[in-house]
Parts: C-alpha cells; sequence; structure tokens
C-alpha cells in the first residue's frame, strides 16, 4: 500500500480543516463491490483516488473521472459538497 499526502493540502485544508487526503490507488481504498463494478476497462491498481477514507470524502479534482461518476449517489462525499452542504458545513457555521 502506497498512500502520498494530497499536494493540494493546504487549500484542503481551509476548505475541510477535519479531512486528511491521500492519493492511493483504488484496490487500496477498498471500495465497496457496487462502486468498483462500474469502474472498467483499467486495473484497480492503477487507478488513483483523493481521499480521506474515514470519513468518505473524495477530491474529484484528483480522483479518476470513471471513480467520480461511480462514487456518484453513494455514501461518499466530493469535498466541495462536504464542506457547503454535507457534515462539514455544520463545521463551518457561525
Amino acid at each position: 500500500m502506497s498512500y502520498k499526502t494530497c499536494p493540494e493540502w493546504p487549500e484542503l485544508m481551509e476548505l475541510a480543516p477535519e479531512l486528511q487526503f491521500k492519493h492511493m490507488s483504488v484496490a487500496d481504498a477498498q471500495l465497496p463491490f457496487d462502486v468498483l463494478s462500474k469502474i472498467s476497462h483499467v486495473s484497480l491498481g492503477d487507478v488513483e483516488m483523493c481521499c480521506d477514507l474515514d470519513h468518505h470524502v473524495f477530491n474529484g479534482a484528483h480522483t479518476d473521472p470513471q471513480v467520480v461518476a461511480a462514487l456518484a449517489d453513494t455514501h461518499w462525499y466530493e469535498v466541495h459538497e462536504w464542506a457547503t452542504s454535507g457534515p462539514g458545513a455544520s463545521s463551518h457555521a457561525a
């Protein structure tokens, strides 16, 4: 397993300070089968995503488009959705 801190971590910390984004392969992320079954024509070990696994949040700008599409309508949030209308929005409320 190889996890790398996202190079855009300063910007992501401003948007969602409670999250820690790492780059990893989709295989390492151990996504549910219903998500994996929507990703085709690629090796799951070769496709990368940028995410906080503990909070089920991904950075769409650094995630393969097939993975972004596969995560739609699941319990996963894109980081901007998390911070504006998802669970992260309440931590930014004044």
